[in-house]
């Protein structure tokens, strides 16, 4: 414990303190107080890992502040008040929360069907593939069980050296851990299935940053990818029969249907995710993948012909590949060519006061192009450095783009929301 943390530090998050000192009477006790702030429905008590053997002292330390005198007679509630410290049994403590971690996820486990194996968690947590709103109306229900499965597994870790002083017999020590294991396993599963797994390689950019900018040192020797690739990632890499072996079904135990609604579920949350950075040609991705989820999978024929289309969309998606032709001025342009393939949409939500056709008729397709090229040429000659987020700099590209549009309002907002979501807009 560092002395200066002792006078004015508080930190309800702190749930170990590692003694290393040599500390006596009250700056021992205001030590060890320091874990016994709650912070939230997850914290019940601190953890005091003593590398001094002061245990004998912190038991005088708490001696001197707990006698009779702390108890404090409160008249107007009626009845005494016992202020004292109590060092409770920690063994006791840690089956006590081992034991209702392990029966408060039986509880939420239980509606699940028999045989109670991985395809029948994964139909449980992430709902049918088939229905799009499947993943948003069972996700309260998936982070229930994955908060349920963290708190099983911290509580086993806590006793996992000490079962047996714990009053666990060998066969409940085995039951423990086969437990352990396969909810671990299973909340994995379930992660992957919906497309839930973290991925910090959209920070990676800013954390290469802030590493070059603020540490010195020899240049790093690139290893390898930061972090783990994602299921569609993985497609595009190894293809679709690798990334199902080595993400989706590593353990060998899924059926064709629950890998094909795995892979459903990672494919609709990419669109979902990217679905403002180009409405229109997300909007054709969802409908192939409509297209996708009422193919049969009966046979082995029409399963790998499944995958092979699969694997066809994800590269489309990933390509962002629309589905008409992009004229030849907008190629390498991505921004640009977002802002043409979505003008039309734009412009028919807008209703009158543009003086450009709402529909990709080909004779106005020359005028669609001059406009998305001036939008774009706009826009990265007048809007100011990082205008994101900002209201008064927004306030400015918005009046930049007024009058470029008839001086629509409701095209000139929906068009601001499109470009606020190109990354090449800075």
């Amino acid at each position: 414990m560092v002395s200066k943390l002792l006078t004015g530090f508080d930190a309800p998050s702190c749930t170990y303190i590692y003694l290393d000192n040599e500390l006596r009477d009250h700056n021992l006790f205001q030590a060890i107080c320091r874990t016994n702030r709650l912070d939230g429905d997850d914290k019940d008590y601190g953890h005091i890992v003593d590398f001094k053997k002061l245990f004998g002292d912190v038991q005088q330390a708490i001696a001197v502040y707990s006698s009779d005198e702390l108890d404090i007679d409160d008249s107007d509630q009626g009845n005494g008040g016992d202020n004292n410290v109590h060092l409770k049994n920690w063994l006791e403590e840690g089956r006590k929360q081992l034991d209702d971690a392990r029966q408060a996820l039986a509880y939420l486990c239980e509606p699940v069907p028999l045989p109670r194996e991985v395809e029948q968690f994964l139909r449980y947590f992430c709902g049918e593939a088939a229905n799009p709103n499947a993943l948003n109306e069972t996700e309260a229900l998936r982070i229930t069980f994955y908060k349920a499965v963290a708190l099983f597994t911290r509580a086993y870790a806590d006793l996992a050296q000490d079962l047996t002083e714990a009053g666990y017999s060998d066969a409940e020590v085995a039951t423990l851990q086969k437990e352990v294991t396969f909810h671990a396993e299973i909340r994995a599963a379930i992660k992957k299935h919906a497309g839930e797994e973290l991925d910090i390689k959209p920070f990676e950019a800013d954390m290469r940053h802030l590493i070059n900018t603020y540490i010195q040192a020899d240049p790093a020797e690139a290893l390898g990818e930061m972090g783990e690739m994602s299921l569609t990632e993985l497609i595009i890499n190894t293809g679709i029969h690798d990334a199902i072996a080595r993400k989706l079904n590593e353990q060998g135990k899924l059926s064709k249907n629950a890998i094909a609604e795995g892979i459903i579920n990672n494919v609709r949350k990419t669109i979902i995710r990217d679905q403002l950075t180009d409405p229109r040609f997300y909007t054709q991705m969802s409908a192939l993948l409509d297209d996708l989820i009422k193919q049969s999978r009966a046979d082995t024929a029409a399963y790998e012909e499944f995958l092979r289309k699969a694997e066809d969309l994800v590269k489309r998606l990933a390509a962002k590949q629309p589905e008409a032709g992009i004229p030849a001025a907008l190629h390498g342009n991505s921004e640009a060519t977002v802002i043409y393939n979505n003008l039309p949409d734009i412009l028919a939500a807008a209703g009158g006061g543009v003086l450009i056709a709402a529909e990709p008729h080909a004779e106005y397709a020359d005028e669609h192009l001059t406009l998305a090229l001036e939008i774009d040429r706009t826009l990265r000659e007048r809007a100011p450095a990082g205008w994101k987020g900002d209201q008064a700099r927004e306030a400015q590209v918005l009046n930049a783009l007024f009058p470029l549009l008839g001086r629509n309002r409701a095209a000139t907002t929906a068009l601001f929301e499109l470009v606020k979501n190109q990354p090449g807009y800075q």
